[in-house]
């Protein structure tokens, strides 16, 4: 129910009722339009503060570990560019958008930023016109480093790499050729190391890379300033492999152990260790052995010579007759027959007796030698390396738990025959052999049990929940703080200014409108029923002749009315 209420003089009174904001605004006193302007600002600082970080976008690292030279050309061209940056904690590393970090490089890149970037036979591209041979080998030198570095940067543990190659000028003369040499720095990742195959394997490729140059040539240098190439091993040290060999024996044998004892003790309660005195020393005997003769019939025939003289050579006759032309002349003609049998002869060389001196042969001579092998064996023998000269065995078994007939468990120490059982399943786990000089101990005792056990932290205090308690703290801060400003200055602001009086017409006239107003108990009674109904389409005059008639008949009811909206 709506009662509609004026008390004008004029037209023009209606219109005040139509106060402007700025009026309301200017009607306040001091304290409210502060807190009211206050308000009004922090409430659009906190809109703009959320708008701001809903906008911001992740930061990426663009270039990390960057020279002092190469990071004030980047950034430079960065703020030529206009690109926002940012430094990493510690200035590390130069960081932008995360929207921008692939175009940037690009850029950069067409650019040639950063020049401490490796470059490789791309050198070779750029060749000016008139370059001398100095020149141009030196680009190659340069090129061929670059591509090396490249290759080395590609293993997993190595930071950066530099490499530095030494080709000296070949000349005509082989004799006084100088073989080339390499020297490479390597910067490691934290924690991380190289093996000594990977080291190898560095030198070897460095080396196959030049021509003429040998991995003794070449020299590889970590950042701490430690040679990690050796041309050798020092002597006496023991190899790296025969220090794996012993530890993968031993091993071995613990693993041996450990599978034999966990079924009978369990698998926590037993501990074992193996030291194994391995021999890497290198023997090689040789043995020549002479056994006697054997018969003619089983001795081989090493050489054979017969040698026979006959003639007057055999018997010794000196020559005879003149010297000269009469006495040198060829002897006459055999008379012996060409297909007769000759002669034997003994074996002192005279004529066989029964011989016929017809046969004209002069006595001769026969000799026959023979050489028979000698029996000989030659044995080389050529010991094993990685022999096991002795084997020792530690064996650790806890106590075990024995349950009571009121089910109670209580630590328990093993027999004496149970250890005499599981120490005689540990030799014939090993091979142990007491002329060797083996042994083996096995000892029984409680194990002390360390209680590692961490308390479960409450929720509030997890890392996730602080986590993800950290990233909802802005908005829901920013919420907060919108919030308070709205309802606890804003709003009571606004509440001042839609209630605010209108300025009182001159001669002591009002105008009120009451729209909407709940029935009162002050205009009760007899008097409340005089009240006209209210109208939404009557013309102005007789509006305000309503309420002049009102006034006039019930004095109280407008009283009332007034009185209300005094106190508003």
């Amino acid at each position: 129910m709506s009662a509609v209420a004026e008390i004008p003089v004029n037209a023009a009174a209606v219109q005040a009722t139509a106060v402007p904001w700025s009026g309301r605004f200017s009607a306040l006193d001091g304290g409210k339009r502060l807190r009211l302007a206050i308000g009004a600002a922090l409430l659009i600082a906190v809109a703009v503060a959320a708008i701001v970080l809903g906008r911001a976008s992740d930061w990426r690292v663009l270039y990390a570990n960057l020279g002092d030279k190469d990071g004030g050309a980047v950034i430079a061209q960065l703020a030529q560019m206009n690109v926002p940056y940012k430094y990493s904690e510690g200035g590390g590393a130069v960081m932008v958008p995360s929207d921008k970090v692939h175009d940037v490089r690009l850029k950069l890149a067409s650019l040639g930023l950063p020049k401490g970037s490796v470059s490789g036979f791309e050198l070779m591209d750029n060749n000016r016109f008139g370059m001398t041979q100095f020149q141009e080998k030196l680009s190659f030198q340069r090129g061929l480093e670059g591509e090396l570095t490249r290759s080395i940067q590609s293993l997993g543990s190595v930071q950066s790499a530099r490499v530095h190659l030494a080709l000296p000028n070949q000349n005509g003369f082989f004799r006084e050729q100088q073989k080339p040499s390499a020297s490479v720095l390597l910067s490691l990742y934290p924690g991380r190391s190289l093996e000594r195959t990977q080291i190898a394997g560095i030198v070897h490729l460095v080396a196959s890379s030049v021509p003429e140059l040998t991995p003794a040539s070449v020299s590889i240098v970590d950042d701490t300033g430690k040679l990690l190439s050796t041309t050798g091993e020092p002597q006496g040290a023991a190899d790296a492999q025969q220090l794996q060999y012993q530890q993968q024996l031993e091993q071995q044998y613990t693993r041996r152990i450990l599978d034999i004892l966990e079924p009978v003790v369990g698998r926590q309660n037993v501990k074992a260790q193996v030291t194994a005195d391995v021999d890497f020393s290198q023997t090689e005997a040789t043995s020549e052995e002479h056994k006697p003769n054997l018969s003619a019939e089983a001795s081989a025939v090493r050489s054979q010579q017969t040698v026979e003289t006959t003639g007057a050579a055999a018997a010794g006759a000196a020559a005879s007759g003149v010297p000269g032309a009469t006495s040198n002349q060829p002897p006459g003609a055999s008379s012996a027959p060409i297909n007769g049998t000759a002669a034997p002869l003994s074996p002192t060389g005279a004529a066989a007796p029964g011989a016929t001196a017809a046969a004209g042969r002069p006595p001769g001579k026969r000799e026959s030698t023979i050489n028979y092998e000698v029996d000989k064996t030659v044995k080389t023998v050529r010991s094993a390396t990685g022999q096991v000269r002795r084997l020792s065995a530690a064996v650790v078994i806890n106590y075990q738990n024995v349950a009571d007939a009121q089910g109670k468990s209580t630590a328990t120490a093993l027999s004496a025959q149970q250890i005499e059982q599981m120490t005689a399943l540990v030799r014939e786990t090993i091979g142990f052999n007491k002329e060797r000089g083996d042994s083996v101990n096995v000892m029984n005792t409680p194990f002390l049990v360390e209680n590692n056990s961490v308390p479960e932290l409450p929720i509030w205090k997890r890392p996730e929940t602080l986590e993800t308690v950290r990233g909802f703290a802005w908005p829901v801060g920013l919420v907060l703080i919108g919030a308070i400003v709205l309802f606890g200055m804003v709003r009571p602001g606004m509440k001042v200014l839609v209630a605010a009086q209108p300025p009182a017409l001159p001669g002591g006239q009002f105008s009120a409108v009451l729209s909407d107003a709940p029935q009162r108990p002050a205009l009760g009674g007899p008097e409340s029923s005089a009240l006209p109904a209210p109208q939404e389409t009557v013309p102005e005059q007789a509006r305000l002749e309503g309420a002049r008639q009102m006034a006039r008949e019930n004095p109280v009811a407008v009283a009332n009315i007034v009185k209300t909206w005094v106190h508003g």
